[in-house]
């Protein structure tokens, strides 16, 4: 039997009742470690607020759900009239409607500046490699769950643009056809389509969402938490072992989460209450519409968070394979006279590349945009081993750094802005450069990261109380 910590009969009821969970689940030592004795950097700003916000939006996109589904029939026949039902007839139904996708929206909105903020200051260097490995696998899982969940609504942007996200899997070479057909579940999106979706949206990418957010806190609670300067608090500290530079994160950085969460739910209600469609960019205006499979939209797009992605996909003609065969062969010329090979692997590296080349040529423009498209989203993962930067933090790069990560933001943006137009030669040419850009800054990066003179790190923190 355990040994249980005894407590004076003379204590006050609160902390008898405490001592008796503590003896049966160690929630005081659990708060200990990850809140009033977890010691983060004292010189976190704004931009870490990002974080906890994304939790925020987790347990409002999951309470919302839960009311959302006592109502939703993932019927083809009575889903979207379920909707409307939830609109209109059922109390507060509209509100719960237009909080899950107005959250839906938000939820990307932060955890794109939660990202952000750890591209700029290093937060996925060492030691934080799996962290950083971690969130990009929650990216994934939550791109995943939004693209499930658009379907449910039933209406014609949701028909359709699952209709041509589902088609795209069906250009990979030999197991194309039988992948869509499985996705689908049926020859076409249909009924068995909704009931896969809204299983997985409900139940099993949730599930894998929720263990994900889980072990992304708990590597980042061994590790410690990055800051500005890069600089790791846990190297100095004091004769009780506790960080110089650190401060509790309960009490001090609970309230500035407080603040941040404050901000957030102000702008987030004026949304649901005044904009949710957001101008047609949170909810399309074709979604009101009844899905039909006989009348296609004029302009099929995605919702705006996926639209840099999809700008992507679309920029990935046959003509941009020869752009893409032209930088294979210029990567292979630079490995053979730059890398120090012998000449037989020289050989090696050029006949590989001439095998890629042709194997490139060879397969439909359709499926390297696939590629293209999730190899945007993979990249990240190995973000930590392309960074050769000898600092973390964008503080101590140099100047010229800065400006290449404005113009990498810009890059998406603008993709993400013709991802929502329709195509036109213009609109395609542009977004060919911005994907080259895109790969280009990552692809690059083991080479541009190094180049420059750096500022000196300093040992401690800069922190000034305000």
């Amino acid at each position: 039997m355990a040994d249980f910590k005894e407590i004076s009969p003379d204590a006050p009821a609160g902390a008898k009742l405490m001592n008796w969970v503590d003896n049966r689940f160690p929630a005081t030592k659990m708060f200990k470690e990850h809140l009033s004795e977890y010691y983060a950097p004292k010189n976190l700003n704004i931009w870490y607020v990002f974080g906890a916000l994304s939790l925020l939006v987790l347990v409002i996109q999951i309470v919302t759900g839960i009311f959302l589904t006592m109502n939703y029939k993932p019927d083809a026949a009575l889903a979207f009239g379920s909707v409307e039902y939830i609109m209109r007839d059922v109390p507060w139904g509209w509100l719960i409607r237009y909080m899950h996708s107005t959250g839906a929206s938000a939820f990307f909105i932060v955890v794109y500046l939660h990202m952000f903020r750890g591209l700029i200051y290093g937060s996925y260097r060492k030691p934080r490699e799996l962290v950083w490995v971690f969130g990009c696998a929650i990216f994934l899982a939550l791109m995943a769950e939004a693209f499930m969940g658009y379907l449910l609504p039933w209406g014609q942007m949701s028909y359709w643009g699952a209709q041509v996200i589902v088609n795209l899997f069906a250009a990979i070479p030999f197991v194309g056809p039988d992948l869509a057909l499985l996705i689908r579940g049926d020859y076409v999106v249909g009924d068995a389509t909704l009931n896969r979706f809204f299983a997985f949206h409900v139940i099993a990418v949730p599930l894998v969402l929720l263990g994900l957010v889980v072990a992304h806190i708990i590597a980042l609670h061994e590790v410690g938490s990055n800051n500005p300067d890069g600089v790791e608090i846990k190297a100095k500290k004091d004769a009780d072992g506790k960080p110089l530079d650190g401060i509790a994160f309960h009490p001090f950085y609970t309230v500035h989460d407080i603040f941040g969460v404050s901000v957030f739910l102000l702008v987030f209600s004026a949304v649901v209450f005044f904009a949710p469609e957001a101008g047609g960019y949170f909810l399309e205006y074709n979604n009101f519409i009844p899905a039909d499979p006989l009348k296609t939209p004029s302009h099929i797009a995605p919702v705006w968070y996926f639209t840099p992605f999809y700008s992507m996909l679309r920029a990935i003609t046959t003509e941009m394979m020869y752009v893409l065969v032209l930088c294979v062969a210029l990567a292979a010329v630079l490995a053979v006279m730059k890398g120090g090979l012998n000449s037989l692997f020289k050989g090696v590296v050029a006949v590989g590349a001439v095998l890629v080349c042709l194997v490139m040529l060879s397969i439909d423009a359709k499926f390297w945009g696939v590629v293209v498209m999730g190899g945007a989203v993979i990249i990240l993962f190995f973000l930590p081993w392309l960074d050769n930067s000898p600092v973390k933090s964008i503080r101590y790069r140099p100047s010229w750094n800065k400006w290449l990560y404005a113009l990498f933001v810009l890059n998406f943006l603008v993709l993400g802005y013709l991802g929502i137009k329709p195509p036109s030669p213009i609109n395609e040419r542009v977004s060919q450069i911005g994907t080259l850009f895109y790969f280009g800054f990552f692809l690059l990066m083991p080479w541009w990261s190094r180049l420059g003179s750096f500022k000196p790190v300093p040992d401690r923190v800069n922190f000034s109380a305000h």
